[in-house]
C-alpha cells in the first residue's frame, strides 16, 4: 500500500516538475521581441501609415468608472484610434454623461443599446455590435472598472499585431492590492491563471485570454462567426472565443508593465463567488485537449500536496505503531520527498520570477503559502463542481 502511494506521489510531482521546467519557465524567461513602442511611420508630413485601433468598452451602470476611465483612454499615445463605449441599458445616468459631458474627449464615441435580445447574452450582443461598428480593423478590449498602467498601453498592446503576422495579443490585468485574505486569494489566482495562459501560449497551446486586456483583428472575429457556438453562454466573450480561434501561429503575449490594465477586485465573498461561478460556467466549453491539459496541470498540483499529507500521516502512524519500512520503501520515500521539496523550491523560484515580472502580483516571500493556498482552493473548487446545486441565471453585470 505504501509503495503504491509513494509511486503515485512521485508520478504527480514529476508531472508538476515537467510543467514548471518546460511550460512555466517560458514566461519566467520570456523576452519581448516586439518594439516597446510602435514606430509611427509616415508617407508624408502629417500622414500616418500606422493602422487605426478601436478601443472597446462595454458598460452597464458604470457611470463612476467611466468618468475616470475615459480621460485615460482618450490620452493614449497613438496616432489614429477611437474609443467606442457600448452603453448597455444603463439606468444610472451614463447616457446623459455620454451625451453631454464628453465633448472635450475627442477620441470618444458611444452607442446606446436600449433592449435585451433573447437569442444572445447582453455582453456578447454589445461586443458584436461594437465590432460591426468599429471604424478600424483591430480592436483592443477593456472593462469600465479597469485602468491602463500608462499612456503607451494602446501602442504596446497592438505592437505584436503590427510588427508580425499575429491576430491576437494576450495581455495581463492585475488586481489592485487591498488588505485581507480575500484579496490575497484573488491576486494569487489571477497570477497563476496568467502563468498558465501565457506559458501555454508560448508553448504553442493558447487557450484563453482576459477581456480586460485583449486585442485582436475584427476579421478573425467575423471569419469564425463571432460568438456563434456559445452565443447563449453567460461569459466566454474572451476565453471561449480565444479558445476557439487562437493557434500557435496567430497568438502573441505582452507582459511589458506599460501594457498592464489594473482592475478593481471584488471586496465581498458573495461578489467573488458569483464571479467564480461565471468563470466555472464557461470552462466546461473549452476544447477537450485544453480541458485534459489543464486538468492534468491542476490535478497534479492538488494531488502533490494531498499525497504529501497522506504520506506524512502514514509515516506518523508507522512511528506510532513502531513499524519499520522496508529498504525499497525507505528509498521510495526518500526519492519522493526529495522530488516534492525540489518541486516546491523550483515553483517558488520560477513562479516568483513571473510574479516579479507581472507587477509583483504576489510577494515572492509568500510564494510557498500561495502554492499551498491554490492547491487547497482548486481542490475545494473541483470537489464542489461534483455537487452542483440547481443553476441560477447569471448576469454579466
Amino acid at each position: 500500500m505504501i509503495t503504491a502511494l509513494l509511486i503515485i506521489w512521485l508520478v504527480v510531482v514529476s508531472i508538476q516538475l515537467i510543467y514548471i521546467f518546460f511550460v512555466y519557465s517560458r514566461t519566467a524567461f520570456y523576452r519581448q521581441s516586439y518594439p516597446s513602442t510602435v514606430a509611427l511611420h509616415t508617407n508624408s508630413p502629417g500622414e500616418s501609415t500606422t493602422p487605426g485601433i478601436t478601443i472597446v468598452v462595454c458598460a452597464r451602470n458604470e457611470l463612476e468608472n467611466l468618468t475616470e476611465l475615459l480621460p485615460l483612454l482618450n490620452s493614449q499615445h497613438y496616432p489614429t484610434f477611437e474609443v467606442l463605449v457600448m452603453d448597455d441599458r444603463s439606468t444610472d445616468g451614463t447616457d446623459q454623461f455620454l451625451e453631454n459631458d464628453i465633448a472635450d474627449l475627442r477620441f470618444i464615441r458611444f452607442i446606446r443599446i436600449d433592449k435585451e435580445h433573447g437569442h444572445i447574452t447582453p455582453k456578447k450582443y454589445a461586443l458584436t455590435i461594437a465590432l460591426k461598428k468599429a471604424i478600424y480593423s483591430i480592436v483592443l478590449l477593456t472593462d469600465a472598472d479597469c485602468r491602463p498602467a500608462s499612456t503607451n498601453w494602446l501602442s504596446e498592446m497592438v505592437a505584436p499585431l503590427l510588427a508580425d503576422t499575429k491576430d491576437i495579443t494576450l495581455g495581463f490585468s492585475p488586481y489592485e492590492h487591498r488588505p485581507g485574505f480575500l484579496n490575497l486569494l484573488i491576486r494569487s489566482e489571477t497570477l497563476f491563471t496568467a502563468v498558465q495562459y501565457f506559458s501555454l501560449a508560448l508553448a504553442g497551446r493558447p487557450y484563453m485570454g482576459v477581456g480586460r486586456n485583449l486585442a485582436y483583428r475584427t476579421s478573425l472575429f467575423f471569419a469564425n462567426r463571432g460568438f456563434y457556438t456559445h452565443i447563449n453562454v453567460t461569459g466566454g466573450d474572451d476565453d471561449l472565443f480565444i479558445n476557439e480561434v487562437a493557434t500557435s501561429h496567430n497568438t502573441a503575449i505582452c507582459i511589458n508593465p506599460n501594457t498592464f490594465v489594473w482592475s478593481k477586485p471584488k471586496e465581498t465573498w458573495a461578489d467573488w463567488k458569483l464571479q467564480k461561478r461565471r468563470h466555472l460556467n464557461v470552462g466546461k466549453y473549452y476544447k477537450l485537449s485544453n480541458k485534459l491539459l489543464l486538468g492534468l496541470l491542476t490535478g497534479s498540483h492538488v494531488l502533490s500536496w494531498l499525497l504529501a499529507l497522506l504520506v506524512g500521516m502514514v509515516v506518523l502512524v508507522h512511528e506510532f505503531l513502531h513499524r519499520s519500512f522496508s529498504t525499497h520503501e525507505w528509498l521510495l520515500l526518500l526519492v519522493s520527498t526529495s522530488f516534492f521539496i525540489a518541486r516546491g523550491l523550483i515553483f517558488w523560484s520560477v513562479v516568483g520570477r513571473i510574479s516579479y515580472r507581472l507587477a509583483h502580483t504576489v510577494h515572492w516571500a509568500i510564494m510557498p503559502f500561495m502554492d499551498l493556498l491554490l492547491a487547497a482552493y482548486y481542490g475545494l473548487a473541483g470537489t464542489k463542481t461534483l455537487f452542483k446545486r440547481r443553476r441560477q441565471r447569471l448576469y454579466w453585470r
